[in-house]
């Protein structure tokens, strides 16, 4: 997968920090775009994160469905998590996957990074395909506030759920399913 494009460079005239959340910083921003033309925007600064999409050797995938409050519903979702300051993507996704699903892998293939809300965030979330998955004997804690479920899905169970719509699915799990499904060839 080829990396993200470098970004072009605007100019900075002010940028005031509205709001600081545990993980995300709300700023606004006037600036003068590439075009020329000067705005003030607001942007949602976020460390990045990192999914991955856990294959399992018989070629079921490891989803998790999970309670998103800013949706106030449960969402199916591949295991992923936000970047640990000083922390490495792949790193954090050891860490994630083993944390949500209770699993490990051995074996980490990149499928490249995605921004999913450019319109308002500067986050990149970088895609891993994790096979050759360990079930582990004591599963890591994880974060108090997650209320998750771990699923364990034939791929043509996702195909079917991705295509009517009858389970809420988040954009990185759609992005990051396309690109696996090349790579497992199915």
């Amino acid at each position: 997968m080829a990396p993200l494009p470098p970004p072009e460079p605007c100019i900075h005239l002010e940028t005031t920090a509205a709001l600081q959340a545990r993980k995300v910083r709300f700023e606004l921003n006037r600036v003068v775009l590439p075009i020329g033309i000067e705005g003030t925007y607001g942007v949602i600064r976020h460390p990045g994160a990192s999914l991955a999409v856990p294959v399992l050797e018989d070629g079921r995938v490891v989803i998790l469905r999970q309670y998103r409050f800013a949706v106030a519903g449960r969402l199916l979702e591949f295991p992923a998590g936000t970047l640990e300051e000083g922390e490495q993507p792949l790193g954090s996704m050891r860490r994630e996957l083993e944390e949500e699903t209770g699993y490990s892998a051995s074996r980490w293939d990149p499928l490249g990074a995605m921004h999913p809300c450019p319109g308002y965030s500067d986050e990149v979330i970088h895609l891993f395909l994790a096979r050759d998955l360990t079930l582990l004997q004591d599963r890591p804690p994880g974060d108090d506030d997650e209320d998750m479920e771990v699923l364990l899905l034939e791929p043509t169970q996702l195909d079917a759920l991705l295509a009517s719509g009858d389970e809420a699915l988040d954009g990185k799990t759609v992005t990051a399913w396309y690109r696996a499904r090349q790579l497992l060839a199915l």
